[in-house]
């Protein structure tokens, strides 16, 4: 195993199973051709697997069946976006559906971005891109644009203890604290529903 091969090697095993990456994640460590070769010559050895063109991960084991895992749907897309450059953000009924706020299960995952619209298939699963104008993405982390979304997608009047309360539960310490920061950029009512998230004290004023 070269250099190049091994740093990347050790790098894909820091960030833990069940990652998806690009050869972009490691061009601090080498030329694009010879990140290329070493993922392709770790991909042949079992080290990493293939998803695509491009786009590889590191399995992880699901701990019960003793078998494979593969990246979930949001760090493929992510990957995705690193991949081309892009921004990415789930759509709103993809959002909601991810918070648990909608029962409607979406026939496909879509995301938005500010790139091409394009159709990857990855494994058994379709992930639809479709472009949107850069003032309909959020700004910030993947989560904070994932609860934006939803809280667009579900609207004003539909914000109730319920919805605060499982969207708090669904994320760390960290995440809400990066949620209140990107919320800084966002409109009034849906940056007063963040505040009511991240603060575990908080209490939903109902509208209308």
């Amino acid at each position: 195993m070269d250099n190049i091969q091994a740093k990347i090697l050790d790098q894909i095993r820091d960030s833990g199973g069940g990652k998806a990456f690009t050869p972009k994640d490691f061009l601090e460590i080498g030329r694009r051709d010879a990140v290329d070769q070493a993922l392709s010559r770790l991909a042949r050895t079992g080290d990493i697997c293939r998803l695509g063109r491009g786009l590889y991960y590191y399995p992880r084991t699901n701990p019960r069946l003793g078998i494979p895992v593969q990246p979930d749907v949001d760090d493929i897309a992510n990957a995705l976006a690193r991949k081309t450059g892009t921004r990415i953000a789930p759509s709103g009924a993809t959002a909601a559906n991810r918070l648990g706020l909608s029962t409607q299960v979406p026939a496909k995952t879509v995301y938005l971005t500010d790139g091409r619209s394009r159709r990857v298939q990855v494994g058994d699963t379709e992930i639809v891109i479709k472009h949107a104008a850069p003032k309909n993405l959020p700004i910030g982390s993947g989560i904070s644009a994932t609860v934006i979304q939803a809280l667009r997608y579900i609207g004003q009047d539909a914000v109730t203890p319920d919805v605060i309360s499982r969207i708090r539960r669904k994320l760390s310490e960290t995440q809400k604290t990066q949620l209140r920061k990107d919320s800084r950029y966002i409109i009034d009512w849906i940056a007063d529903t963040v505040r009511l998230i991240v603060d575990s004290n908080g209490e939903v004023v109902t509208h209308g």
